[in-house]
């Protein structure tokens, strides 16, 4: 009997499977190398591509409206290409729907689309539609930056600092409450219903030219970190004091396991350099967590080391750890 998706889960996938498309002279980033592909269009400038398909059981809770479920759509394609450090130029949209939907639910979603747009200076340029058995959408994000802002995953070096904006764990949170019936504080639910793409910080991260590598956390702190570590050959060291969380969350027996290994959560997590640290907090709000070492990924706790596992949201498993 043949391996199955379930034994080898999503990322191992996309490895195999980028293994088979080639890559050529014009491209910068291909398959499954960074957040999103980068195409060299000549002179001083990249385009920077990427796609995200979410579906109605795994990816949009119950409780999400149907402007929701299209603020989410957009939101999810606009982080990847803020991690980038890019400007987005537009979206196109293909959803799969069911036959039953109401009209005004799918002109609600159409709407959560057009506002996340427009709220990150961009446009919905057009899409698909077609019959589905279960509500779905993917989407397909187009971004611009300069050749030499462009921010990759690999680049970090020992001795770098490991940062991240916002705060961690709390859509993971918001996701378990809904899921065990209890309330959760407006902010934590806002995390896992409206995310935010970092646009505006990954635009002025990119300028100043600090930031050694950068991807979102979509699938969680140490799933991003051992991403990071793969791409660039480094190992990380984390301070779980350090990690920025809500209080709400904070105040949570397992707030740490929240913050570490739930996905839902769009921040950006990046290395820069140590001697650019003051200009860098010019440029936007963020935690320092912790350094770029050697090898292996760990985190201090009270004054103890202990190996970070590599443990996140991730289709195809037949267990993984909550996302939005």
């Amino acid at each position: 009997m043949g391996m199955k998706l379930e034994d080898i889960g999503e990322r191992a996938l996309v490895r195999r499977l980028s293994g088979i498309f080639s890559k050529g002279s014009g491209i910068i980033e291909g398959a499954g190398e960074d957040d999103c592909a980068v195409v060299d269009i000549g002179h001083s400038e990249c385009l920077v591509i990427t796609t995200d398909m979410l579906h109605r059981t795994t990816d949009f809770p119950e409780m999400m409206t149907p402007w929701q479920i299209g603020w989410m759509s957009a939101a999810v394609n606009l982080s990847d290409i803020a991690a980038k450090g890019a400007r987005p130029l537009g979206l196109v949209m293909a959803m799969g729907l069911t036959p039953d939907l109401e009209v005004g639910f799918v002109e609600d979603i159409a709407k959560g689309m057009e506002t996340c747009a427009r709220t990150y200076g961009t446009y919905i340029l057009g899409g698909d539609t077609d019959s589905h058995s279960e509500l779905t959408i993917a989407g397909t994000a187009v971004g611009l930056t300069q050749k030499d802002l462009l921010v990759r995953r690999s680049g970090a070096k020992p001795g770098d600092l490991v940062c991240v904006t916002g705060h961690l764990g709390s859509a993971g949170a918001a996701l378990r409450a809904l899921m065990n019936g209890h309330e959760a504080g407006g902010a934590v639910m806002r995390a896992l219903l409206e995310p935010v793409p970092r646009i505006a910080e990954g635009l002025a991260l990119a300028a100043t030219r600090a930031v050694t590598s950068m991807m979102d956390v979509s699938d969680g702190l140490a799933v991003s970190l051992y991403e990071l570590s793969r791409a660039g050959g480094v190992g990380f060291r984390v301070h779980a004091a350090k990690i920025p969380m809500l209080p709400e969350v904070a105040c949570l027996d397992d707030a740490l396991s929240l913050a570490t290994h739930t996905g839902g959560d769009f921040e950006l997590l990046f290395t820069i350099r140590p001697d650019a640290l003051g200009d860098v907090r010019k440029a936007c709000s963020f935690s320092v967590i912790g350094e770029v070492t050697g090898e292996g990924i760990l985190i201090e706790r009270e004054g103890k080391d202990e190996t970070l596992p590599e443990r996140g949201y991730e289709h195809l498993r037949t267990t993984t750890y909550p996302s939005a």
